[in-house]
Formats: C-alpha cells, structure tokens, sequence
C-alpha cells in the first residue's frame, strides 16, 4: 500500500466467488493493522486466506457509534483501518455508512475502493432498458409499510433495484404484482456463487416461478422492477412493434415483447398491432 498517511479503507469483499477480490482490495487488506468487519467470524477465513495479520474490530449495525469511535482513535494514532462488510460494498444496504460519516466529520481521511455489489452486478445482467434506476435496498417488513412503500414507487419512471430476503420473497413479489400490475421483473439469486440464477419475466407470472421450485426461493436476492410505463405516443412502442410483426411474431406475441422491451402498455401495443395488420 503505498499511501503514507493515515485513513479508514472502504473496501468492497466478494459476494460469493473469491477471485472478485480485486488486487488493491488484497493489498489493503494486508498492509492495514486494523479490519473493521461486520462480523468479525465470517471474515475470518478470508483474511487467513490472505494472509492478512491485521487485528479485527466488530463494526456492525447493533455497535457502530462505539464501533466508529475505536476507528477515529486508531486514525488519529496514525494507523490505517479497513472497513469491510460481510459481502459486497459497506454502506450499502450493509453496516458502514455511520462510521464514514462519523470519520469525515472528525476530520479523517476515507478512501473508497471500487468492487462487487450486487445491485449493480444484477443490474448489468437484467437486459432493463431503462435510462435511470433507484436503489431502494431493503422493504419493510411488514406487509403493510411494504404494500405502502411500493405504492410510493408506482410512478418512477425508472428501474427498481431491491435486496430481499429468502424468507419473504414470496409475501416481496405477490405485493409487487398487486401493487404494480404488469411490469418486467427480474429475480436475481446467489449472484456470484454455484447457483446464481438471472431470471427475467412478467411481474404476473413472478410468484408462480418462484413456487414451482423450492430451490428457486433460497439465498439472497435481488429483485428488480421495470420503471413505470412510458407514454404510448412518444414512438418508441409503436417502432419495436413494427420490427416484431415484420419478423413474422403473432400480433398478441409482439405486443407483449414489445410491452417489456419499452414499457409501453399492452393493451394499447396490442390494439396496434391490430391495426397494422389490417
């Protein structure tokens, strides 16, 4: 590491598969003297593995103002700290922001490393065409506040990024449909690891794939929601639609594909369609 003064290290672990660790991530690791970890246990086996001597710190959700306070004490002693999440990037829908924010205001240095996220990992691989998106990370838990942050969405016109759990993606996705009607939904699980899986589908259909198979309901997921449609008249459905019909695609067939590529409603695509053909 060849930076001379003092910081805390915002370093990004892999989700799943080792080998995204990157080199710099690598050398931080084993070049600071102090690793502030979610979970210090989980760490472990990844910092023996890289031979890293650093001592460890907890720095988690239930103890980050103390957590935070350690941190500012070794910086200001001259020593270099390592935050770390138990996979992907602190800070993000992960314990660590309470602790940067607590450093900078105490004046010390934080220097962020680039690394995996799952967000923009599932993000890159959902084939979402929309320009924008939001990160909303965690609903509530409680079907009602989830039902009512959903709703508070319904108008985005831009993609929806959400972590969940494995045991409510089931409740997650059945509030999505009724919440949200007929929207493109991607599943994404165990991104990274032996069983990732990347699956793209109609928000209607959603809830049955995911019970047709049990395993398709374990691990941790992101879930991702086509922004709200665009308006039918801005060309953009009525083009795709054309190139669809003209490759020979039955009229209900175009107007659904031509719905998920450019948000346009169905129904309106479809009563085009129609109309072309005559």
């Amino acid at each position: 590491m060849t930076e001379e003064l003092s910081a805390l290290y915002v370093v990004p672990t892999p989700l799943g598969n080792l080998a995204d660790l990157t080199r710099r991530a690598e050398e931080v690791l084993r070049s600071v003297k102090w690793i502030a970890a979610e979970d210090t246990r989980h760490s472990g086996p990844l910092l023996k593995q890289l031979g890293s001597q650093a001592r460890t710190l907890p720095a988690h959700q239930h103890n980050e103002h103390e957590a935070a306070a350690r941190i500012i004490e070794k910086l200001q002693s001259g020593e270099s700290v390592a935050l770390i999440s138990d996979a992907g990037t602190p800070g993000i829908s992960d314990p660590g922001a309470r602790v940067v924010a607590a450093v900078r205001a105490a004046g010390g240095r934080v220097v962020p490393l680039p690394g995996p996220c799952a967000a923009t990992t599932a993000l890159s691989a959902s084939g979402l065409l929309d320009e924008h998106f939001l990160f909303y990370g965690f609903l509530p838990s409680k079907g009602g506040q989830r039902r009512q942050a959903l709703t508070d969405l319904l108008d985005y016109p831009c993609a929806l990024v959400f972590y969940e759990a494995p045991h409510r993606v089931l409740e997650t996705v059945a509030d999505m449909a009724t919440v949200f009607g007929e929207r493109t939904l991607v599943i994404a699980r165990e991104l990274t690891k032996l069983f990732e899986t990347v699956h793209s589908c109609p928000l209607s259909v959603g809830l049955e794939w995911l019970k047709a198979d049990p395993n398709r309901q374990r691990g941790e997921f992101v879930l991702l929601l086509s922004g709200a449609p665009k308006d039918a008249d801005d060309g953009e459905g009525e083009r795709v639609l054309k190139l669809l019909l003209d490759d020979g695609l039955p009229v209900k067939q175009a107007a659904r594909l031509a719905s998920t590529i450019t948000g346009v409603a169905k129904n309106a695509l479809y009563e085009r369609a129609l109309a072309l053909r005559q």
